[in-house]
């Protein structure tokens, strides 16, 4: 598969992956023999009147082919996973061809003290917190986007190569937070806010494509403040994909920059916007269909942000992002376009809405089918190498297949769709295809 160097390469967010038993999957995948039980001989299953999806770290059992599967407790608040897999896209994306992917997850949760961490290499999200008393604790954050290569926008699915640039951020927030534990009261359930001041710093460079004209900031310290709110009430499956409950949230997000001066062109010249507000929030729902089981669920999410009084440019941008379903509780809150696999759309103001379906086809595979609307503020290339953000709308689908697999892991396989926002005015999509292994 083809990559290039010139369009921006994404994260990938690492979520907890699946610990099952590794020679019962392999059974079970394989279709060797029919799987049996953990205990010494194997015991027909027998039905219970209702049936219950198996839930995220309980201990239980499942049917397979007429057997009982018995599933161990796992302790959720301990792990560790490691996230491979790329995409291809089609047709491609301006000069891309392909993204690859990879990412470590951690999550660590201990008695007075707790860590969540998705690391990958050039792109980071890093948080310790450390309680004082009661449930005010200390939060550290750390953040990074510093891709090595460069960066160019779309017009009509065209990389403007005048719009080329080596662009990056790093930060590091400290603050107060207040945690409280919610139903279910498992250890991502939970209500957080914090309000943490920030020092970063930005770069930017020139490439040998960029436009002649073209204005870049210059490189500056930048330092604000930021009020985070995220409350989680869900219950996961056995795969940490959303059961039943619903998780919200918001930012507030106020930075300003050292030293600034006017983007655009030498002919025509920009605002220098030097400081700027982002306001984002979110809601994400699961729960059943009436009539139907328990392997029968509905998700639901919104999301929406708006950059205070238009003061928005390309280095400050809303990312809206795609990739497999989320679950995992941080995850949620990114901007979740059902349309997009692994990259990233600028967007100054959005707003957008997706449904889907998920069915439970067995114990350890599960089905989703999606689709959502964005309207959108995004981020568009003009020829002098310029980024105006134009007002768009569009449609979008995915589906894709979750399932476990021998040694701790899991395997993530999807298809998303895009009407015209991923490409800035083509329709387009897109094949992805994950490996989640959990240590």
């Amino acid at each position: 598969m083809a990559i290039r160097g010139q369009q921006r390469r994404r994260r990938c967010a690492g979520r907890p992956v699946l610990p099952v038993p590794a020679a019962t999957l392999l059974v079970a995948l394989l279709g060797l023999a029919p799987l049996r039980s953990l205990a010494a001989e194997p015991a027909p299953f027998e039905p219970s009147p209702v049936y219950h999806t198996p839930l995220a770290g309980e201990a239980g059992s499942a049917n397979f082919h007429g057997y009982a599967v018995t599933l161990p407790a796992t302790d959720r608040a301990h792990q560790s996973a490691l996230t491979l897999g790329g995409t291809l896209l089609l047709p491609r994306q301006g000069r891309t061809t392909g993204v690859p992917i990879a990412a470590g997850y951690f999550r660590q949760y201990w008695q007075d003290s707790r860590t969540r961490d998705v690391v990958s290499i050039f792109v980071n999200d890093l948080e310790y917190d450390r309680t004082i008393l009661g449930p005010v604790e200390w939060v550290g954050r750390l953040e990074n986007y510093t891709l090595p290569g460069t960066q160019a926008e779309l017009a009509q699915n065209r990389e403007v190569t005048a719009t080329t640039v080596t662009y990056g951020s790093a930060s590091l927030a400290l603050g107060p937070g207040l945690r409280f534990p919610v139903a279910p009261f498992e250890v991502d359930n939970d209500l957080k806010l914090q309000l943490l001041g920030d020092l970063g710093y930005f770069y930017a460079a020139r490439s040998h494509e960029t436009g002649p004209d073209l204005l870049l900031p210059p490189n500056t310290l930048t330092y604000g403040a930021r009020l985070r709110v995220r409350y989680d009430a869900l219950r996961r499956n056995l795969l940490e994909l959303p059961h039943h409950g619903f998780a919200a949230g918001g930012d507030a997000e106020y930075r300003a920059r050292g030293n600034w001066q006017e983007l655009g062109t030498r002919q025509s010249p920009e605002p220098a916007n030097r400081d700027y507000l982002l306001l984002s929030g979110y809601l994400f729902a699961a729960g059943g269909i009436p009539g139907l089981s328990e392997r029968n669920r509905l998700v639901m999410s919104v999301y929406g942000g708006t950059t205070y009084h238009g003061r928005g440019d390309r280095f400050d941008a809303f990312r809206l992002n795609g990739g497999p379903s989320s679950g995992e509780t941080e995850d949620i809150a990114r901007p979740h376009y059902t349309g997009m696999v692994y990259d990233d759309v600028l967007a100054t103001n959005y707003a957008m809405i997706s449904a889907g379906y998920r069915r439970e086809l067995c114990f350890f595979i599960y089905l989703t089918l999606a689709g959502g609307y964005l309207w959108a503020d995004r981020a568009s290339a003009l020829e002098d190498g310029r980024v105006e953000f134009r007002e768009t709308t569009s449609l979008s689908g995915t589906a894709s297949l979750d399932f476990a697999f021998f040694g701790n892991s899991s395997f993530n396989v999807g298809y998303a769709w895009d009407s015209r926002v991923v490409r800035n005015g083509r329709s387009g999509g897109g094949v992805s295809f994950t490996w989640n292994k959990l240590f």
